[in-house]
């Protein structure tokens, strides 16, 4: 963890070793560092110091890994790549952008992505469609394991927070009861990164949204040049390894190529650049529904000033989430700027975070992917 105090003005005299005493959310290399940083920290400190008191129902899931994901990476007992090389699926298909040593959005090439396979056994995998439909609303990751028949000790969430995340989004957006009103569900998805390497596991979302068309857009710089405009039907969902699984019939009977079929219930297209740049080509035949920007990172982007803005006159509901309770914050004092409002809704914990924590965050609050939301 780096000195708070950092790029203030004197060299850090060594690592980060002295916490504050009040919040202990941040950490200085010397008394000096500290001292000279109060005037900047003062205005924070008592915010951190409530947010570090929710540290246990940050820490809280269900998991029978729960603790190796956060408290043992967090004191770096373990590590994102021991914990998954222990699952068996350290820097495979899906998985391998789940760590620091595996791929980046550069390997996102001419293929449709780059795997649609878990890399698990049919029991620990949600490969193919409900045993019963959904009943009732969803609240945390154990309702989505029992409804899904999953057991505990299956890792799948740590991909699934990006589609249960998109659903938690439809819920608090009070969008939920259209679902079963409309055919077809349109959702801008801005900023997307690292899920392009895991297109696979939006195909959940037709168990989650059975009967209802969802034509996602992801915008984002971090599009390849040569993918945008690409067009991604999932007819089915990521399959197991088992061979005699009846998932591969599934997927066999209905390919889930790029413009295979026109009928798909999830229909992903790829769009490079800004969402301010790009929205009048992406839009000119309608509005969409929701708009959602997972970990956003707004206070720490001045491109977002322009996108935030267009939102405002669309006039459309936004849901951002970020990697914790501060940076939402942060995120929402900038819009407050621009908007002159609160949020619309407040900010809250997402039950479907992925629960695998950050390693190596600036503060010493755990930080989890998709962790806190928020709506304008």
């Amino acid at each position: 963890m780096e000195c708070a105090a950092k790029g203030s003005g004197t060299r850090c005299l060594g690592p980060a070793r002295k916490r504050c005493g009040r919040c202990g959310a941040v950490s200085y290399c010397s008394a000096s560092h500290q001292i000279s940083h109060w005037k900047q920290h003062r205005e924070e400190c008592e915010r951190l110091e409530q947010q570090m008191r929710r540290l246990d129902l940050l820490n809280d899931f269900p998991f029978t890994f729960s603790l190796e994901s956060t408290h043992q990476i967090s004191e770096k007992l373990e590590s994102r790549c021991s914990f998954l090389s222990k699952k068996g699926i350290h820097q495979v298909g899906m998985w391998a952008s789940e760590c620091c040593c595996g791929s980046s959005v550069t390997s996102f090439d001419n293929s449709r992505f780059e795997s649609d396979t878990w890399n698990l056994s049919n029991i620990l995998c949600p490969c193919r469609e409900p045993s019963s439909p959904i009943a009732k609303s969803l609240c945390s990751w154990k309702d989505y394991y029992e409804w899904r028949c999953i057991p505990l000790q299956s890792p799948v969430s740590l991909l699934l927070h990006w589609p249960l995340t998109v659903y938690q989004a439809i819920q608090i957006a009070g969008l939920g009861s259209l679902t079963s009103e409309i055919r077809k569900l349109r959702i801008h998805y801005l900023g997307p990164e690292k899920e392009l390497l895991q297109l696979a596991v939006f195909g959940e979302l037709r168990a989650l949204f059975p009967g209802v068309l969802l034509q996602i857009e992801l915008i984002g710089p971090a599009v390849p040049h040569h993918r945008d405009g690409d067009k991604i039907d999932l007819h089915s969902y990521a399959h197991c390894i088992e061979q005699d699984c009846n998932c591969k019939y599934e997927n066999e009977n209905t390919s889930c190529g790029v413009g295979a079929r026109t009928s798909s219930v999830v229909t992903l297209q790829l769009h490079r650049g800004y969402y301010h740049e790009r929205f009048i080509d992406i839009s000119k035949d309608s509005l969409p529904h929701l708009v959602i920007a997972p970990n956003a990172g707004v206070a720490a982007y001045a491109s977002w000033l322009p996108t935030i803005e267009l939102i405002k006159k669309m006039n459309v509901p936004a849901v951002f989430s970020d990697y914790c309770e501060e940076a939402c914050h942060l995120a929402a004092c900038c819009i407050n700027t621009v908007t002159s409002q609160p949020p619309r809704v407040p900010i809250q914990l997402n039950p479907f975070r992925q629960p695998m924590v950050v390693e190596d965050s600036a503060l010493h609050l755990p930080c989890y992917s998709n962790c806190f939301l928020f709506a304008m």
